[in-house]
This record gives structure tokens, C-alpha cells and sequence, in this order.
């Protein structure tokens, strides 16, 4: 099947400061196209993570389940990625799933293809560096958020810049990913209402 990978190269190119087309072509070619249904899973918590995952269209939740209470950890949507980063370094079992919320498309790249790059890029041990480097600021973001903004702010902040999952994705999945209760987050939006009517 042939693909239009011009988002992924893009991809590619952007998180990975990836600027030789040869190479972005290289790395391109190391992942693989899937489609996803709804419900679909790619991960299961306790099992291996061993692929990255693009997201082509569509929106992976990352969430665990422990005694029938669901927490969201995050909704990856088009044009990221998402995988259990430590399950897919250091192969330990995952504490997350990740599963398709609607139909969706994604590029993966298997743990073995992944460890391929190092000789396809010249310098990507620094790239490498860089990109875990971003991710652990941006965890660290999150943290702080949680720990020094009100429920409010952390709506606003979340929805500024992904007002597009609130027309997508049910809202009790939101308020999981943001640390409140859906009631919460419903008292919030309807005085938001409020204010701006």
C-alpha cells in the first residue's frame, strides 16, 4: 500500500532535529503504517512495550485501570507520538494501555528498528540525548502544573492548547488526564459559560 509519509518525515525532521533528507528518508522507511479501530489496543499494561507509535489521524489514550477506576495519563493526537518510554528503553513490563478512541491511523517503529537509526544518522546519539532531554521537560511541565495550579488554570492552560480534543473526546477522559473529577471539570466549563456570555 503506498502512503503519502510526508507527515511523518515532518515529524521526524521536527522532534528529531533531523535535517538530512536522506536520513529523514532512512528513518522513514524504518516505520510501519496501521491502521486502528476504535477500541483497538496497541499496548496492554504488563505487557512490552517494544514499538513507537505516530499518530497519523485519530487519538491514542494512555491510561491504567486499577481496581475498576481508570486514570488517564494522556490522549496523544495527530501528528505525536506515544509509547511507555520506560517499558520501551529499559523492556519492563508497562504500567499503561494505549488504545484507539476512534478509528485512527499510526506509524510504529519496533524497539529493533529503532536501535537501527544509530547507523543510518551520524551524530544521533546527540539527537537522541536531546529528544529524552524534551520529553523529561516535558513530564516535568505536567508535574508542575498539577502541583501549582488550581483545577481552573489547568483547564484553561490544557484547553488553549487542545481545543480540539473537547469536541472529540468525552470529557470525563479530560478531567482523569488533568487530576480532577469530571464534576469538577463540568463546574469549571459551565462558569467559563458564564463569564464569557
Amino acid at each position: 500500500m503506498s502512503l503519502d509519509t510526508q507527515d511523518l518525515k515532518q515529524f521526524i525532521a521536527s522532534t528529531f532535529e533531523v535535517d538530512n533528507s536522506e536520513s529523514i528518508q532512512s528513518v522513514a522507511s524504518l516505520f510501519r503504517y496501521y491502521p486502528l479501530k476504535k477500541g483497538e489496543c496497541v499496548l496492554l499494561s504488563g505487557g512490552r512495550c517494544d514499538k513507537m507509535h505516530f499518530v497519523k489521524t485519530g487519538f491514542l489514550r494512555v491510561f491504567n485501570s486499577k481496581e475498576g477506576v481508570e486514570v488517564t495519563q494522556w490522549i496523544s493526537t495527530k501528528g505525536n507520538f506515544t509509547a511507555d518510554l520506560s517499558s520501551f528503553y529499559f523492556d519492563v513490563p508497562s504500567r499503561w494501555t494505549i488504545q484507539a478512541m476512534v478509528d485512527s491511523e499510526i506509524y510504529a517503529i519496533s524497539r529493533a528498528n529503532y536501535q537501527k537509526i544509530s547507523t543510518l544518522v551520524p551524530n544521533w546519539s546527540e539527537i537522541e540525548k536531546t529528544f529524552l532531554v524534551r520529553c523529561f521537560t516535558f513530564m516535568e511541565n505536567r508535574i508542575h502544573s498539577h502541583l501549582s495550579m488550581s483545577a481552573q488554570e489547568r483547564y484553561m492552560y490544557f484547553y488553549q492548547e487542545n481545543r480540539e480534543l473537547f469536541n472529540e473526546v468525552p470529557i470525563k477522559f479530560i478531567a482523569s488526564m488533568l487530576g480532577m473529577t469530571p464534576e469538577t471539570m463540568s463546574r469549571i466549563r459551565l462558569n467559563e459559560s458564564k463569564v464569557k456570555s
